[in-house]
This record gives structure tokens, C-alpha cells and sequence, in this order.
């Protein structure tokens, strides 16, 4: 039993939408690009504490497809601090045994930033203790759609015709495939909505909302979650006493 007080495994997945950056920075009386780079600051240490807590699959949401429509030089902003990330973790990540992935329409990203994303993907491929995906460009109805698109293009009419599109057909074309669903997925900043985080692998993950900005929220809050997330009941659609059985 960890400083949790674990009585059996901690969530296997934890998805978190990094919320409230700008409102962070405003409140202080300073640009947005202010509360993006302390944002980034937060990152490495809720990386490194999920790793120490045993958390396997760790999401990150850090850039939707919906936030290519913010002000230009935000944009660019956030585009260089990724780049700066892919360029300075990578090594620390591979010392840490997490290996690194994205999902998303990652055509759209600056072909450089693809390249640095390629590369650090590609050095950290297969340690196995960790798996981080940062979720950039993304968005997930834009997912699922192109995973249906993907099965009528590999599988044809025939295949369609026959009533073969399944749940399994279509997760396994999702960007997410070979990922388990999140167990718990946490929003900081005040807001309670996914906005388009993981619709379809959410369906049953437990979501926890903090009012905290993401600039403040560390190891502490992290636990926190985690410490609410151990008293919750996952029932999947079940009576109590069946799910407690399975």
C-alpha cells in the first residue's frame, strides 16, 4: 500500500484536459503565451508522478483540433513549446522508462514539429514502463469518423453490406487501438465538458473536475484525484453486487 493508500491497483489509463492556462495568466495581469509556458512547466512534474504512482497509460490533451482557430500568434506559441518539448524530453522521458505516442490528425502540424514528433516517438518506442500520448490536433468526433472512413476503405461495400461494422471493427481503427479506455479522466480549470476528449473511449471512465488551472495543478492535486477516484464504484451499466463480482 502507497502514500495513496492503495488497497489494489491505481487506474491503469488517466486522461487530462490541461485547462485554464489563459484564465491563469489574465488573473495574474499577463499574456496567455504566460500561463501555456507554466502549463508545460506542470507537465514534467504530473508525468513523472503518474510514473511513480504506477499509472500505465497516461493521455495528455494538449492541443485540440478546435484550437487551430485561436489567434494566430497564440498559436504559434503554442506550436514552439511543444517543439521544444519534443526537442528537450525525449531523453529524460527514455531514462524514466515512458515511451511516448500521439494521437490526432497530426497531418495538420507543422512538418518540422512532425519530424521532432517522429523522432522522439522513435527513441522512446518500446521501453514499457509508461506509455504518454499527448493528444495534438485532436479531436474526437474528427477520430471517429476517420476510423469509419478507414473500415469502408479497407474492408469495402461487401464487408459493409453484411453488417459487420461492430464496435470492435471500429475501436480498432480509432487512434487510440491498443491503448485501454481511460479509467479516469480529469479537467482542471473549472469547466465540466470533455470537448471532444476520447467520446468514445470515455463512455464509462470516471471524470473528476478541480477549479484549479492546470499552471497550479502538481503533484498534490494529482492525488488528490486519484485518492477520489479510489472511493468512487465502477458499476459498467451493472447492479452493484454483479459488477463487484466480475
Amino acid at each position: 500500500m502507497d502514500m495513496l493508500g492503495w488497497k489494489s491497483d491505481p487506474p491503469m489509463h488517466v486522461a487530462i484536459i490541461m485547462d485554464g492556462n489563459g484564465r491563469w495568466a489574465r488573473s495574474l495581469g499577463r499574456p496567455r503565451t504566460a500561463g501555456h509556458r507554466r502549463g508545460a512547466e506542470r507537465v514534467r512534474e504530473v508525468v513523472t508522478r503518474s510514473r511513480e504512482l504506477g499509472i500505465r497509460y497516461l493521455t495528455l490533451f494538449a492541443f485540440s483540433s478546435e484550437n487551430w482557430g485561436r489567434p494566430a500568434a497564440e498559436v504559434s506559441s503554442l506550436m514552439g513549446l511543444l517543439s521544444h518539448y519534443l526537442a528537450s524530453e525525449p531523453a529524460r522521458l527514455k531514462a524514466n522508462a515512458i515511451e511516448l505516442a500521439a494521437v490526432g490528425n497530426l497531418d495538420r502540424l507543422p512538418p518540422g514539429l512532425q519530424d521532432r514528433l517522429s523522432r522522439a516517438i522513435a527513441v522512446t518506442r518500446g521501453l514499457g514502463g509508461m506509455r504518454l500520448t499527448l493528444a495534438l490536433s485532436y479531436g474526437a468526433r474528427d477520430e471517429i469518423t476517420r476510423a469509419v472512413r478507414r473500415l469502408v476503405a479497407e474492408e469495402g461495400r461487401t464487408f459493409l453490406e453484411a453488417g459487420a461494422i461492430t464496435e470492435e471493427s471500429i475501436a480498432r481503427r480509432l487512434d487510440t487501438n491498443g491503448t485501454p479506455d481511460p479509467d479516469l479522466v480529469i479537467r482542471t480549470g473549472g469547466e465540466q465538458r470533455l470537448s471532444n476528449l476520447l467520446l468514445w473511449q470515455a463512455a464509462y471512465a470516471e471524470l473528476y473536475f478541480t477549479a484549479v488551472p492546470w499552471p497550479e495543478f502538481g503533484s498534490s492535486e494529482l492525488e488528490r484525484a486519484l485518492a477520489w477516484y479510489r472511493g468512487r464504484q465502477r458499476r459498467f451499466g451493472l447492479v452493484s453486487e454483479i459488477a463487484a463480482g466480475q
